[in-house]
């Protein structure tokens, strides 16, 4: 009899519930898209409601699905939960009612904040890195938690009442599912804790001297877990009710888990919203000056913590969104491959996408996004090709930044998320980097990386080396098919470009 994992898999703009068998594969799944709501310039918010709404649904539906193929949800054996990071959240632990919208990892309404307590040390943003392993820009939770408390009132009232709660998507899902007022965890695993700047990186405890820097107490802060262990049950009317969940990781750390980058060296690519890869770095946190942040990659259960190097692009599939529904250049998402195809070059033309400012390596809030190079050659299949090539250029300044850190060039890299499913952007890909680039068949690395936390929780899965031949089947290889002249002289217009988009804000 076969066993089954639920993954909940939350992300920027939809979520989705996928149930996986013992062997890793896909058996059902459903994915709902959720409102996104831009108030102001740079400012982006989700319904707090919405997300856990969309996620119900999401199970709803699966659920559904799975027993029409004849399977019982009590097959089910425990739950992983995967989720958008850095997105915080604020409700009131009395009503359980959420306060303020969640602000979204790539909000940018911190940005003058960032630049006050950036003048505070000598040291500017890199003030807490080496306890927190992060910089001080608008991506981190704990900026826009001071935000709220500064600029909310409703939030400061629960604040100073001690009502207040503060989490990350992964904390508020586990809160409601778990009996929210009656019953409801207040809890959140190493991976999540480690991108809101409130966590010591070494010890895995909240740290006094980032709550200290700023202003905020230890109170409201979930309890720090480990990303496989069994939590709690589902509570409630849900439909999963009874099964445990015992699986959390945020998002790109499920990817790791799901790329089974359980290697130090060993680095995957996930092409989502946003483009973040993560680089395995063992069991030694590095704290680099390269640009690049000291993350969690996973901790299951009492093993000990395994740390990565991390690389984040703000705007990655995102960019194809824009072309799709500002632009109406394409109709459909897929049709930009459709239209990249066409030529063989971007005809000199470079997109780089800094709708929000630039990430790693370049830390520019105050950058912005800008098309270079146009001329009246220029088609909108060049414009197309361009914005593919935005995201491979961004991962080439990240890979570049950790060969230089570690020493050891990166011989292949493990490849997922939407974007990944396109052949010409994965060609380019390669073909900038000048290495093998892998994509394996099932794509869903994501949320399989939270389902293997979990299943390893429970039992279904007793060691790491019992996972090798999951998703191990029917990956394709891309290879570079350029000059390495061409490469560099490519990469070097890139770099041009993005020296055009700095100091707009």
């Amino acid at each position: 009899m076969s066993l089954f994992i639920g993954s909940i898999d939350q992300g920027t703009t939809s979520s989705r519930f996928l149930i996986f068998d013992d062997k890793g594969g896909l058996v059902s799944y459903h994915q709902e898209e959720y409102p996104q709501h831009y108030p102001k310039p740079g400012w982006v918010e989700h319904d707090p409601n919405d997300i856990l709404d969309s996620v119900c649904i999401c199970v709803s539906q699966t659920i559904r699905k799975f027993e029409e193929l004849g399977h019982s949800v009590k097959d089910i054996k425990a739950i992983g939960i995967t989720s958008q990071r850095e997105t915080t959240l604020v409700w009131d632990r009395l009503t359980g009612k959420a306060l303020y919208n969640a602000i979204v990892w790539c909000d940018t309404r911190t940005h003058d904040l960032v630049h006050q307590l950036n003048k505070i040390s000598p040291l500017g943003a890199d003030v807490l890195k080496e306890t927190c392993g992060l910089p001080i820009t608008t991506y981190f939770s704990a900026l826009k938690l001071k935000w709220m408390l500064d600029n909310v009132p409703a939030v400061k009232e629960a604040y100073d009442k001690d009502n207040l709660l503060f989490g990350t998507v992964d904390s508020w899902l586990i809160w409601n599912l778990t009996g929210g007022i009656e019953s409801g965890l207040h809890l959140t695993d190493v991976t999540n804790a480690s991108r809101t700047m409130f966590m010591d990186i070494k010890t895995l405890q909240w740290s006094d001297k980032t709550l200290e820097f700023f202003g905020i107490k230890r109170s409201v802060l979930p309890k720090i877990v480990s990303s496989a262990e069994i939590y709690g049950k589902i509570a409630g009317d849900y439909p999963l009710k009874g099964i445990p969940i015992a699986g959390n990781l945020g998002d790109q750390q499920a990817a790791l888990v799901g790329q089974k980058c359980f290697k130090r060296g060993e680095a995957k690519n996930t092409y989502g919203t946003g483009c973040f890869m993560l680089f395995n770095t063992g069991h030694v946190p590095v704290i680099t000056k390269c640009g690049l942040l000291t993350t969690v990659g996973y901790k299951f259960g009492n093993q000990e913590t395994v740390y990565a190097l991390e690389g984040s692009i703000a705007v990655a599939g995102a960019a194809v969104k824009w072309v799709r529904d500002n632009l109406g250049i394409i109709n459909e998402t897929p049709e930009i491959n459709d239209l990249a195809v066409q030529v063989e070059d971007s005809g000199d033309v470079y997109f780089v996408t800094a709708f929000s400012g630039l990430f790693a390596p370049y830390w520019r809030d105050d950058a912005r996004g800008c098309i270079v190079g146009i001329t009246q050659y220029t088609k909108k299949a060049h414009i197309a090709r361009a914005t593919l090539e935005a995201s491979c250029f961004q991962t080439r300044a990240i890979i570049d930044a950790m060969n230089s850190e570690s020493g050891v060039p990166l011989a292949s890299l493990k490849v997922d998320g939407g974007l990944s499913n396109s052949d010409i952007c994965m060609q380019i890909q390669a073909d900038i980097l000048g290495i093998e680039v892998n994509r394996p068949a099932m794509r869903e690395t994501t949320a399989l990386g939270a389902a293997i936390a979990a299943g390893y929780a429970v039992g279904v899965w007793k060691s790491l080396d019992e996972l090798k031949k999951i998703n191990a089947q029917g990956h394709t290889l891309f290879v570079p098919k350029v000059s390495v002249e061409n490469r560099e002289a490519r990469y070097k217009q890139w770099q041009k470009a993005v020296e055009k988009s700095l100091d707009w804000v």
